[in-house]
């Protein structure tokens, strides 16, 4: 669990395997089945060859409209899905550079914070979508959004939430993406520099308050699942059986 991923593409600096964590009743997530990453427009032709040999059938956007404009990408053999979240912290943050104003980081943490709250609220169809995606194309699967950090983030949470992965284990899997990400000033913008290491990293307390938000007001995760997520017991069962294997499979 120390070691960090093998860095499986040379264009994609975020880009891993989720599989491999072991869930509360001692199964492990399946290995080469789910990947998550940040954008997709810079990889190369070895790249493209890579993710043919990992049978990867589609990928799952989260990027907003000006994203997957200033950032396009069409892989042969794969389908890309949009599940369209808009960078809703970049407009808070315009909105108050606009008026004057230049948040402490301990703002902008807290604007992160409530960024990760409206995945959990306002967001929760998107994400349904995408877990009934997961649920429905048994091929291999990516997902991404820009830097592979919030929308992902949250997104491979509830992946492994869903496969009873611990709250523990999926931290760490989040806080990877500081060792992994790959900076790009040219997505970025402009910024204080306080302010844009804030954006452009992950804390702890960013997914913390989406957990929070899932405990207090929708009454813990697996009620998450089966009301806003939609996600029927059924559907939840048949996503553990395809994507959790038995001790004896991999001992």
């Amino acid at each position: 669990m120390s070691d960090l991923p093998i860095a499986l593409l040379q264009g994609a600096s975020n880009f891993r395997d989720i599989g491999g964590y072991h869930s509360a009743d001692g199964r492990r997530v399946r290995r080469g089945q789910i990947f998550r990453s940040d954008h997709l427009a810079g990889l190369t032709s070895e790249d493209l060859a890579r993710l043919a040999s990992l049978g990867i059938g589609h990928s799952l956007d989260f990027r907003g409209a000006a994203e997957c404009a200033a950032t396009p990408y069409d892989i042969p053999g794969v389908q890309r899905v949009a599940l369209t979240i808009e960078p809703t912290v970049i407009a808070r943050m315009q909105a108050l550079v606009a008026q004057g104003v230049v948040p402490t980081a301990e703002e902008t943490v807290e604007l992160m914070r409530e960024t990760y709250r409206d995945f959990v609220n306002r967001n929760a169809d998107t994400y349904g979508r995408f877990m009934k995606h997961l649920l429905e194309q048994p091929t291999p699967q990516v997902f991404h959004c820009t830097a592979g950090k919030d929308r992902t983030g949250f997104a491979a949470a509830l992946v492994l939430s869903a496969l009873g992965v611990d709250r523990a284990t999926i931290e760490h899997d989040y806080l990877l993406t500081n060792q992994l990400y790959k900076r790009d000033a040219r997505l970025e913008g402009q910024g204080h520099p306080h302010v844009m290491k804030v954006l452009w990293q992950v804390q702890p307390e960013f997914l913390h308050a989406a957990f929070e938000a899932v405990d207090a007001q929708h009454g813990g995760m697996t009620d998450y699942l089966h009301g806003a997520i939609g996600l029927t017991p059924q559907e939840l069962a048949e996503l553990q059986r395809m994507l959790l294997e038995d001790e004896a499979a991999f001992g």
